[in-house]
């Protein structure tokens, strides 16, 4: 009992660095993905450092989601291909380990990060969205001139087109403000104003652009019929949420939390994108989480199969392993999506295709017999790494 107790401690020791390493790596591509964003809220909307770091972190659980599986796979892999090239695993199978024995610290392992991804899916993503979308409408709301481009349309708001020719910062005045406005699908105007300036929307979420000087044209696509008005001053509004990606202040499907989710499949009667979105999250919640035991237990076969390769070999076959989940996710996603089959068959089918894998390889290699596939792949790396090699020792010598 304590010699188990000591190798699962060593196991799980192991494969805790990887882990941690591959999360840092992937948060680092992670934040220079958000630079350009960010370095767009810092100069059109003169967000505070502060601000921007809330943001970052706003955006962590959505990252973590599909991060924390790929590094819990590759952790596993690091540690059993170290442990087969340094023929650990061969001295435990000669001292009456098995292959399955060695297992519980990797369920166990891979347990916990399905339980930390839970919490992201379930808590941190809905949390993440709402604080997030909160702050930046907050931040908007605060500065709304800033965000304006001058000389560019302006498409941020849901059937609006606004063109503005000329900002002044101190007064919030726009000059030579352009409003094409196809909010109303009967009828829709075009507004030109000398100038307009921006009113304090107070505690609501609606910008007020007060005109002055200008002309409406107004078509009536009904009747048929279209009619001019001129105005000395004009009042029109925009809500922030719309600009923000909401629904007429319902939340999105990753905004909502589990109960909410539930909730909204239960009573929403029209099967369209919205219904088929919503039941993608709900099983999304589950099987993402679940894949960290999946991927962690294919990991355990990709990395003893290794262990006569170059170590680059096995994590070129897991990232292989992983891009091969991640497609069939999306797929599953666009497919129930549309609802060609059910969201419950795109959000498991990755799952079950990757496990009945990572199933049939590891039983292969608890009987110490090869898998075909994995044979080719080491033939093929064998030969162009020989090319390669001796390409290298060609150019050397000449």
């Amino acid at each position: 009992m304590r010699k188990k107790h000591i190798v699962f401690k060593y196991m799980l020791g192991e494969m805790l660095p990887p882990f941690g390493v591959t999360l840092l790596v992937f948060a680092l591509i992670f934040l220079m993905t958000r630079m350009l964003q960010l370095t767009d809220y810092v100069v059109n909307f003169r967000v505070g450092l502060g601000h921007v770091m809330m943001l970052l972190m706003y955006s962590m659980p959505f990252f973590l989601i599909f991060v924390i599986p790929m590094s819990t796979m590759m952790a596993v892999l690091l540690t059993f291909l170290r442990m087969s090239s340094d023929n650990e695993i061969t001295a435990l199978k000669a001292a009456g380990w098995s292959l399955y024995s060695l297992l519980p610290p990797v369920l166990a392992f891979c347990t916990a990060t399905a339980l930390l991804t839970a919490s992201m899916s379930f808590i941190g993503l809905p949390w993440g969205r709402m604080a997030a979308k909160e702050l930046l409408i907050d931040v908007a709301r605060q500065n709304v001139e800033i965000g304006l481009k001058e000389r560019s349309f302006e498409r941020t708001f849901k059937r609006v087109v606004l063109y503005v020719g000329s900002v002044d910062v101190e007064s919030r005045t726009l000059h030579h403000v352009f409003i094409e406005d196809r909010r109303d699908l009967e009828l829709s105007s075009t507004i030109m104003a000398s100038k307009g300036r921006i009113i304090p929307s107070g505690g609501d979420d609606i910008w007020q652009l007060r005109l002055s000087d200008g002309v409406i044209v107004r078509a009536d696509r009904k009747n048929q019929s279209m009619f001019t008005v001129d105005f000395d001053s004009y009042d029109f509004n925009l809500n922030l949420r719309t600009a923000l990606g909401a629904r007429d202040g319902e939340k999105d499907e990753e905004e909502m939390y589990f109960k909410e989710l539930l909730t909204f499949v239960k009573r929403y009667n029209k099967k369209d994108d919205r219904y088929y979105l919503a039941l993608l999250e709900v099983h999304k919640k589950f099987s993402i989480p679940f894949s960290c035991i999946v991927l962690g237990l294919a990991a355990v076969s990709l990395g003893i199969v290794s262990r006569s390769a170059r170590r680059s070999f096995g994590v070129a076959l897991g990232l292989g392993l992983f891009l091969l989940y991640y497609l069939l996710l999306s797929a599953g996603w666009v497919f129930g999506e549309a609802g060609k089959y059910p969201p419950m068959i795109g959000m498991w089918v990755p799952n079950l295709v990757i496990g009945a894998m990572g199933g049939f390889s590891l039983v292969r290699m608890a009987k110490d017999r090869p898998v075909a596939i994995f044979a080719w792949f080491q033939t093929k790396a064998r030969i162009l790494s020989g090319r390669w090699g001796g390409g290298q020792e060609a150019a050397a010598k000449s």
